[in-house]
């Protein structure tokens, strides 16, 4: 299996590590099995500059895990029944975080199927954040986890080259909307809205 990402690659510009995300591996072990994911897609979020952040107006008990120094998985709750996982980065106290929206099933795909219920095809289990939390068991319980541990945490996979990596506006906000802050691998088949974006 390939080596943990260390501490100080959380550390660096937001943006920089959303774009080094592409291509890594999510390992996570989830009741004696190991799911492994290939990283294909993210959105990043810059606290107090980016009004699309949770962050934006401040600390709150929800957004907490923003605020710690990177290499955390912030989780959150939306719409009442979906949860979405994050990368923190950057130092303690500054609040930014990387979305992952699309993961390209590596390893565990039978647990993954389990999980995200019947008759899902498998371009259509980890193709968006709430999909992917689902299929790798992520919920509440799992917000504020240290990447550098190991229930959940980051390996060096195979990095997306700059040619390969597409770059947009993000989805599903209302505030921000102008920035091009979203990052996805040109025709993988586990980004989500390929037919909104051309890939």
């Amino acid at each position: 299996m390939s080596s943990k990402i260390p501490r100080a690659f959380y550390f660096r510009s937001t943006l920089r590590v959303a774009k080094d995300l592409l291509g890594q591996l999510v390992v996570r072990k989830y009741r004696g099995r190991r799911l492994v994911g290939r990283i294909v897609e993210v959105e990043a979020y810059r606290g107090s500059i980016d009004p699309a952040s949770h962050a934006y107006r401040g600390r709150t008990k929800r957004n907490e895990v923003m605020f710690w120094e990177g290499g955390h998985l912030y989780v959150y709750f939306t719409y009442g029944m979906h949860f979405c996982a994050n990368v923190v980065t950057r130092e303690a106290g500054i609040a930014e975080a990387v979305l992952i929206r699309g993961v390209e099933p590596v390893v565990g795909l039978d647990v993954m199927e389990r999980l995200r219920g019947k008759n899902i095809s498998t371009f259509d289990l980890t193709n968006g954040p709430a999909k992917f939390c689902k299929a790798f068991g992520i919920k509440r319980k799992q917000n504020g986890v240290s990447l550098l541990g190991n229930e959940i945490y980051l390996a060096h996979g195979r990095r997306v080259v700059q040619s390969r990596i597409g770059v947009s506006t993000r989805v599903g906000i209302r505030s921000g909307i102008e920035k091009r802050w979203r990052f996805f691998e040109k025709g993988n088949r586990w980004v989500s809205k390929q037919k909104r974006w051309q890939l």
